[in-house]
């Protein structure tokens, strides 16, 4: 596992306090420009905050990197994010042509890249993502077990 990976999976869990902070489920995410290694888009979950089932932290990641590359098509990029991500940020990840995917957690309830579904990896897909998983899995689980025990 490069260094480089935990430094950006440790910067998506500094996004998922954020998430954490504001009642949401602590995910975050980072996008990061492959060539020049600068962070390009952060996000982190806000369907309670804005009330949007569509607020996951991928996306709001996605959004913020088209908004900052002024592009739509995001295939110099890597996008680290805290949990694996769900089919829908899996759709959204193939559609803006992410190169890699790394991210810490596994979600054996919801995964969909490589868990349940592995929709950013399927043949049938006009494009398939590398993806890392696992990184910095311990912190990113403890923060999502933390989350969830305060809740109940």
């Amino acid at each position: 596992m490069q260094e480089n990976e935990q430094v950006w999976i440790r910067r998506a869990l500094i996004a998922a306090e954020h998430a954490g902070s504001r009642g949401d489920v602590p995910v975050g995410a980072v996008v990061v420009h492959d060539n020049t290694m600068q962070l390009a888009g952060v996000g982190w979950n806000m369907r309670e905050a804005a009330q949007d089932p569509t607020g996951h932290a991928e996306i709001m990641a996605l959004r913020d990197a088209a908004r900052t590359l002024g592009r739509w098509r995001l295939d110099d990029c890597t996008l680290y994010v805290t949990l694996e991500p769900c089919t829908m940020c899996a759709g959204a990840i193939v559609a803006a042509r992410i190169r890699r995917l790394v991210f810490g957690a596994w979600d054996p309830k919801a995964g969909a890249a490589g868990s349940i579904r592995d929709v950013v990896r399927d043949a049938r897909v006009n494009h398939q993502v590398e993806v890392i998983g696992g990184v910095c899995e311990a912190e990113c689980s403890r923060k999502l077990l933390e989350f969830f025990a305060e809740q109940r």
